[in-house]
């Protein structure tokens, strides 16, 4: 176990300012900008310029319109949003709605539409109601934006091969063929370069690919494709901004009340659920980094959803494309390394330069390489992941109606649909419940209940107990998450009343897990409540005295180690097979040598917090490494130590002592002379530490100073010791070979451990002032015992 302890602060100005008055105002901090922040700003951006291009194409919208949402979706959603590390702009998934928003009312209607749907949001927000757009769901949201993005793919798929979408999914599929005998090579050939390349890009092997990743696929695609079309000089459609002087802005929205209401609704609906779902997931993707990022927090949904209204708002007002959080750059900007949202609003202004500035170099694309790069996008929102994720879950059908509803229908009808699919399942599955009967060899009664128990199952439930006969066992499994009054009522009364017949009950849950005890053994005194010990129940006293009165034969299955066995075996075991399966296949690969005492209160795995195969454990009286050459007749330590360092290669050895050592104390307690016996012959390897102590308490000038534990003094001359014991043990360890060779090597690491039984609390050897690594060196002007903590002060650290 390694662990790195902070220097110490010596400076009394910096530690007294670490520690704040209750009442003190926090300091002032200045606006910096992190270098990650600019980095990550650059690859978002660079993924959003051909992105935004491409879905203003698909939509039928100005091409400018989608670089106003982007810049807009940076700057306002950036600034104003509750997910920091969220890049909203035009969205794959607003593709079809807006779509069919503008072919239905125009340009500058679905500008004041989009107004509209801004301050739709707001309202939302300020009624506080994003956490319930949460409870859609799954199935539902993925089989939206699986539906979505078919829709989004056979369209395209009319551009790639040099033709021109239709109104819908039908009569893009009714087309499709004629579409296959009428190619354009040009646009064919630019399409499959584009393709190609992003499906390629990011899967190049070795060092190359990890250089070549740099730059974002969506980005070397199309512009390797622009390259070809220029230098072939092909004959393909390009992409035509006008003047911004002749962009056209927001105006009155007109036509039917009833359908503008209804297309407020579904953007509003699309935007709200995709932002905020894609907020909780940016949450749980950020909450795995260890990097500077951790601090950020989580996501305020209500405050997001103000942010995207507002946004909203300003991308109608000025002439943009609707504006939602977008999970692809979203994703980017946390992988590039984004730890605020500096970056996201970067990324907007540098969308703003690239507008005013780029415009020949963006007039450069052919129209066919972001109509492939937005159906890659389209075939990738139809994921096999989330497929998988809904069948396991057994939601496939809600998932089904919801796709075919979007593709046919539209995405408010096919959302619609959707969620009464999900509804009929809960309920089907709220009242459908299999109840199976049935004995087995050795005569006991299985109840399999499948599905969840309600009130509505009790009349069969009722009807199947009642066939089991009096004093047989009986075995309940319920295979269900969900239990009403009426069933538990049943089930425990009839479990009461067939104990007192003789009978014996066990309830388990899906595959086998007991969640009740039988009723015969009601009175054990362990409950879930009570602490930690010992691992086992302690038998009630009542039950100890008719042990006594009446020897039970079958006793032998109550002692503690069969008892612990058999919980291994029925709980831990099946939990850990699969791990312990792989080890057994690969062989143990642990990376540390673990050396401590054998007092039964140290549990490595559990102060270590380490499972199978971490550690190597070498135990032993007093946590002792005989010096090599030593006569001790054992050399049982010296092999352990031989066999990790160079047949298991590991990278690091941990010496731990502990409070309390029985056999500190009786070297401090027990005369030299007398009887030899074993454990004498064993504890005079630890004389040394014994001379140690007492050169360091004499302040001879070759006794090196005790070490001693940050914060306080040892409570005795027994702790005293063991802390001692620690350092003699690891300069007994560097006089082995095979460890000398490789701490030569810089490719091993001592380390000292001391654990307080009592406090539960571990300290780490650290080397003293001037070092900051937490191993032991070649030499140790004196030794400090750190804790290690989760947020360290100056110079406390704490383990564990």
């Amino acid at each position: 176990m390694s662990a790195s302890v902070p220097p110490r602060v010596t400076d009394s100005a910096h530690a007294s300012s670490s520690v704040r008055q209750p009442h003190a105002s926090p300091p002032r901090r200045r606006p910096s900008l992190a270098g990650a922040d600019i980095s990550a700003s650059v690859a978002v951006f660079l993924i959003a310029l051909p992105l935004s291009l491409g879905i203003a194409l698909a939509t039928g919208a100005p091409l400018q319109a989608g670089l106003v949402a982007a810049a807009v979706g940076g700057v306002v959603a950036g600034r104003l949003g509750g997910s920091p590390l969220q890049v909203s702009g035009p969205a794959a998934g607003l593709t079809v709605v807006t779509a069919d928003v503008i072919q239905r009312y125009g340009w500058r209607t679905t500008c004041a539409i989009t107004v509209l749907v801004g301050l739709a949001q707001l309202g939302l927000a300020c009624l506080r109601v994003a956490r319930s757009a949460l409870a859609v769901s799954p199935a539902v949201v993925h089989g939206m934006l699986g539906g979505i993005g078919v829709t989004i793919a056979v369209a395209q798929l009319h551009i790639v091969l040099g033709g021109t979408p239709q109104s819908s999914v039908v009569d893009n599929l009714r087309a499709l063929p004629a579409q296959l005998s009428d190619l354009h090579p040009a646009a064919l050939s630019i399409s499959v370069l584009t393709l190609v390349l992003l499906l390629l890009w990011p899967r190049i092997p070795g060092r190359a690919g990890r250089a070549a990743r740099v730059l974002p696929a969506p980005l070397v695609a199309v512009a390797a494709a622009t390259a070809l079309a220029g230098l072939t000089a092909l004959p393909l459609a390009k992409v035509e901004l006008p003047s911004w002087r002749s962009h056209a802005l927001a105006g009155l929205p007109e036509g039917p009340a009833l359908g503008l209401v209804a297309a407020v609704l579904t953007v509003t609906l699309v935007c709200s659920v995709q932002s905020l779902l894609g907020a909780v997931a940016i949450d749980k993707l950020t909450s795995g980094r260890t990097d500077s990022a951790a601090g950020v927090g989580r996501s305020d949904l209500d405050r997001e959803l103000r942010g995207q209204g507002a946004a909203n708002i300003v991308s109608g007002a000025l002439g943009g494309l609707p504006i939602a959080g977008v999970a692809v750059r979203s994703v980017a900007n946390v992988r590039a390394g984004a730890v605020s949202r500096n970056s996201t609003i970067l990324h907007g202004f540098w969308v703003v330069g690239a507008s005013l500035l780029l415009v020949p170099v963006l007039e450069l694309i052919p129209l066919a390489a972001l109509a492939a790069l937005v159906m890659a996008v389209g075939i990738q929102m139809v994921s096999l992941n989330h497929i998988r994720t809904v069948t396991r879950h057994r939601e496939i059908v809600v998932y089904a109606v919801t796709t075919l509803g979007v593709v046919v229908l539209g995405v408010l009808e096919g959302v619609a649909l959707g969620i009464a699919a999900a509804v009929a399942v809960a309920l089907h599955r709220l009242a459908r419940t299999r109840i199976i009967c049935e004995e087995d060899a050795e005569g006991i009664h299985h109840i399999h209940v499948r599905g969840q128990l309600t009130f509505l199952a009790v009349p069969r439930l009722s009807r199947c107990l009642h066939h089991v006969p009096r004093g047989a066992h009986a075995v309940v499994e319920l295979d269900g998450s969900f239990m009403d009054h009426a069933a538990y009522e049943t089930l425990q009364s009839w479990q009461d009343t067939h104990a007192a017949h003789g009978g014996t009950a066990e309830i388990t849950g899906r595959g086998g897990q007991r969640i009740a005890e039988p009723a015969a053994v009601a009175q054990c005194s362990c409950r879930p409540w009570t602490p930690w010990r010992n691992h086992h129940c302690e038998a009630p006293p009542q039950a100890a005295r008719d042990d006594r009165a009446a020897p039970d034969p079958q006793a032998h299955h109550q002692h503690p180690l069969a008892k612990g066995i058999s919980a291994f075996q029925q709980h831990t075991a099946p939990r850990v097979r699969g791990e312990l399966a792989r080890l057994a296949r690969e062989g143990q690969r642990p990376v540390q040598l673990f050396l401590t005492c054998a007092d039964s209160r140290v549990v490595t795995s559990m102060i270590t917090s380490s499972g199978p195969g971490d550690l190597f454990v070498v135990r032993n009286v007093g946590n002792l490494v005989p010096l090599p050459g030593a006569e001790s007749g054992d050399d049982s330590v010296a092999a352990a130590i031989e066999y990790a360092v160079d047949v298991l290669e590991v990278k690091s050895i941990t010496v731990c002592g502990h409070s309390g050592c029985g056999a500190m104390q009786a070297l401090l307690s027990t005369p030299p002379t007398g009887a030899q016996t074993p454990l004498k012959r064993w504890l005079r390897h630890g004389l040394p530490s014994l001379e140690r102590m007492a050169a360091s308490a004499a302040g001879r000038p070759s006794g090196k100073l005790a070490p001693r534990l940050a914060g306080r003094a040892p409570a005795d001359a027994v702790e005293q010791l063991c802390l001692t014991n620690v350092v003699q043990q690891l300069e007994h360890l560097r006089a082995h070979e095979a460890v000398a060779r490789r701490l030569a090597e810089g490719t091993l690491e001592l380390h000292g451990m001391y654990f307080h039984v009592g406090e539960a609390q571990a300290y780490l050897l650290s080397e003293g002032p001037g070092h900051a690594s937490g191993a032991v060196g070649p030499s140790l002007p004196h030794e400090v015992f750190s804790q290690v903590s989760p947020t360290p002060p100056a110079e406390v650290t704490r383990a564990g």
